[in-house]
């Protein structure tokens, strides 16, 4: 956008406003003047404003003034009665503000605007995120207003270190970003990092954190997340804490969180809010159900495909009794199975309200059914696919890395059988040992070395063996 200049005649200033936002009919342009002479133009844009401040704090002073002349700065300090008013000389930071709710304010002979916030639109009240709802612990989670978002941050952090460093982003929407971390604690390399990968973005409209995060994240192509994404201000303040950064978008309740490693897919917010023993359980009954969604389908369809003799007797002669009549081998079989088990959850996403969960249960129990008395499917078949479905959402953010691999090993099973199938995964670990997020290994605490590093990776520890002088404080930096 190119500089506007303003001049110091008031008459001139509101005609080379209203021209700029011609054919918006929710600018609204209010005359205020003095008994002795003090002549302001007031802008704002109407639902986007709190009318009650700018009647009382911007107008009624204006009207109520005895002095004939002021400069802007008199006017931001000593007539208007709000606590945040400013002198704006850069015309794209005053439309930014402009835009996002605050009050213009233009003087007869200056032609300098005054910003005042007088944000005061529609908001959503703070509720627990639908998708990572917790059994104990906090409730709070975050909105698609930025401001309350950086407080629920700042409230569970009392840390002067905690710094907030804001960015805009987006050609059209002009989307304030805000990289958020923990000076001392944080590496500086990797706020270095990720400042410079935002910096280096230049997209037309950023709506949603995932507009950034398609564009900064590590290894695009791979299934497996490399950013952590949360609703919950708490989790974003454990997350600083362990020395990682958040990136917060204005209009999105999502935050992202980097660096971010596999073993955070099979942690849960509960773990850390109930007895050590049951999350421990909890994590190894996570891990256990992602590899039977990825595995038990390949497994299974290399088995009867090409390594029967090593199903136990009665347990083959019940399988091959149930095969028997069914048109498709084993691994078309699986294969159609499971396509229709995505359709039914997709559908049952897509569908709104209870609906949708009714749906899908009806419709997975009427057409198993339906295709095992056809004769179209066997029974063991639809056990597996049903035992893969249900175990790929124990680990919900894994799931898509879970479709790709759960297809691929099935592909590679049908294919060579269990030896695929052992060469897949092992493509598929190396592939891991590879990858990156913010320079840190993805599968940096697999195997452990240091005490230290491993007391909340895969197994978490009890709070009294947790270690707290990593980064140790010093008294005078705790406030």
């Amino acid at each position: 956008m190119d500089k506007i200049t303003f001049s110091t005649d008031l008459e001139q200033n509101i005609r080379l406003m209203q021209d700029i936002f011609q054919g918006d009919n929710t600018l609204v342009t209010r005359r205020a003047q003095s008994p002795k002479g003090l002549s302001c133009a007031v802008f704002f844009f109407d639902g986007m404003v709190n009318a009650i401040a700018i009647n009382q704090s911007i107008i009624r002073p204006i009207v109520c003034s005895d002095r004939k002349r002021v400069s802007s700065e008199e006017l931001a300090q000593t007539i208007l009665q709000v606590n945040d008013s400013r002198v704006e000389i850069d015309s794209d930071k005053l439309f930014a503000s402009f835009l996002y709710g605050d009050t213009v304010v233009f003087t007869e002979g200056e032609s300098r605007p005054v910003v005042v916030n007088t944000k005061g639109f529609t908001m959503r009240s703070t509720q627990e995120p639908t998708n990572e709802r917790v059994l104990s612990g906090p409730r709070e989670g975050f909105t698609e207003c930025f401001m309350p978002n950086l407080s629920l941050i700042r409230r569970r952090l009392n840390d002067r270190r905690l710094k907030f460093t804001f960015l805009r982003i987006g050609t059209r929407t002009n989307t304030v970003v805000c990289l958020a971390y923990l000076a001392g604690v944080c590496e500086d390399k990797l706020v270095q990092n990720l400042k410079k990968r935002l910096e280096s973005l230049d997209p037309d409209s950023v709506l949603d954190s995932n507009y950034l995060a398609e564009r900064i994240r590590d290894h695009r192509w791979s299934p497996f997340p490399t950013l952590g994404t949360t609703e919950r201000p708490d989790v974003v303040a454990a997350r600083l804490v362990e020395g990682r950064c958040a990136i917060v978008v204005d209009g999105s309740p999502v935050v992202l969180t980097a660096p971010y490693l596999l073993q955070e897919c099979f942690q849960s917010n509960d773990d850390y809010y109930i007895s050590f023993l049951q999350a421990n359980l909890s994590r190894l009954l996570r891990l256990i159900g992602f590899l039977f969604s990825v595995c038990v389908p390949a497994i299974y369809t290399a088995l009867m495909l090409y390594h029967r003799e090593l199903i136990p007797a009665r347990l083959l002669f019940a399988v091959s009794a149930a095969q028997r009549g069914v048109p498709l081998p084993a691994g078309w079989e699986t294969f159609l199975l499971l396509l229709v088990l995505e359709a039914l959850k997709e559908a049952g996403a897509r569908t709104p309200g209870p609906m949708g969960q009714t749906m899908s249960i009806v419709g997975g129990l009427v057409l198993g059914q339906a295709a095992v008395s056809a004769r179209f499917a066997a029974a063991p078949t639809v056990i597996v696919v049903a035992i893969a479905g249900v175990t790929g959402l124990m680990v919900p953010k894994l799931q898509t890395a879970a479709l790709y691999l759960r297809f691929g090993l099935l592909a590679a099973g049908a294919a060579y059988g269990l030896y695929g199938v052992g060469i897949a995964l092992a493509i598929m670990l190396a592939m891991l040992c590879g990858m990156r997020s913010c320079s840190v290994p993805y599968l940096l605490n697999l195997v452990p070395r240091v005490s230290i590093e491993h007391e909340d990776a895969y197994v978490r520890a009890p709070w009294f063996f947790m270690r707290h002088d990593r980064f140790p404080v010093k008294k005078e930096d705790r406030h």
